[in-house]
């Protein structure tokens, strides 16, 4: 089956009452096109992740979800209506984001950082709340920031800072959260916390859209995946269905064989080399007698 075949299948069971999606939209900067026509559906309540090779277009699709990013053409729907008919805190209070990159104001500490993703939620009546303070309290504990609550986020280190980023969007309650390559500047032990984390929020009824680089990753925390490759997808649908070594090939240009993982019974990723490289394996080292 072809990657073309694979993605018409997934979408035939992609529900046209999808919460959000972008229907036929062209995204860029300035005069550079980076997608055009492209049509992407989040199912509801999912974990999907958007894998693919740097500059394919993964950040500038999650940008143009987030609101972000308008479209040259096309539009992105978020419950049957144009998200950019929406008011910017209504929006806020349905879709989440974890950006790239984050710049804190200077001399603010954890805690108050955290409590601004509470901004969509306040108003003119509404003040600051008790269900508020509950709120980045719990974001906190979830992302084990709790003992920083009153560090000056400049003074963190990037993995500290990346976890505390993470607290202000779940403090902020949204159905929805965006996240654009959460685990950069974390450690392994780090990442997989932060994963399971997330795993833990998508189980609990969110629906979680992310930016990954690890395919593995991926493949064992996701639900459903999309695949891009030159501003276009070239495949989505679950894990299992869709990493193959002909997929790996196609979108990232590698050699490798898909096992299960060991763990989880997730597809593996196991690279052979590059497809102008070494693309076979050598054989075993032996050991000396």
């Amino acid at each position: 089956m072809t990657p073309q075949e694979r993605q018409r299948m997934a979408a035939q069971f992609l529900s046209p009452d999808t919460r959000l999606r972008a229907q036929n939209v062209t995204l860029g900067y300035d005069e550079r096109v980076i997608s055009e026509h492209l049509d992407v559906r989040i199912p509801d309540d999912s974990f999907t992740v958007i894998v693919g090779p740097n500059a394919c277009g993964k950040s500038t699709l999650l940008r143009a979800l987030a609101r972000l990013l308008k479209p040259a053409a096309g539009t992105v729907v978020l419950d049957g209506k144009s998200i950019h008919e929406r008011k910017a805190k209504a929006f806020a209070r349905e879709v989440g984001l974890l950006p790239q990159t984050s710049l804190a104001p200077d001399g603010i500490v954890v805690a108050d950082l955290v409590s601004r993703g509470r901004y969509p939620h306040q108003g003119i009546v509404r003040q600051w709340s008790h269900g508020d303070a509950r709120a980045v309290a719990d974001a906190l504990d979830a992302t084990n920031t709790t003992e920083l609550s009153t560090r000056l986020v400049d003074e963190l280190s990037g993995g500290q800072r990346q976890r505390v980023w993470v607290a202000m969007a779940l403090a902020q309650e949204t159905p929805l959260l965006l996240l654009d390559e959460p685990t950069t500047f974390l450690d392994i032990a780090h990442q997989i916390g932060l994963l399971e984390l997330f795993r833990s929020l998508h189980a609990s009824g969110r629906t979680l859209v992310a930016v990954l680089h690890d395919l593995n990753h991926a493949a064992r925390y996701a639900t459903h995946i999309i695949a891009m490759k030159d501003g276009r997808v070239v495949a989505e649908g679950p894990p299992r269905d869709i990493i193959t070594p002909a997929l790996v090939r196609e979108v990232f240009d590698l050699e490798c064989v898909v096992i299960a993982d060991p763990v989880t019974g997730s597809p593996l990723v196991v690279p052979l080399g590059t497809s102008t490289g070494a693309s076979q394996p050598r054989a075993p080292l032996s050991r000396p007698e």
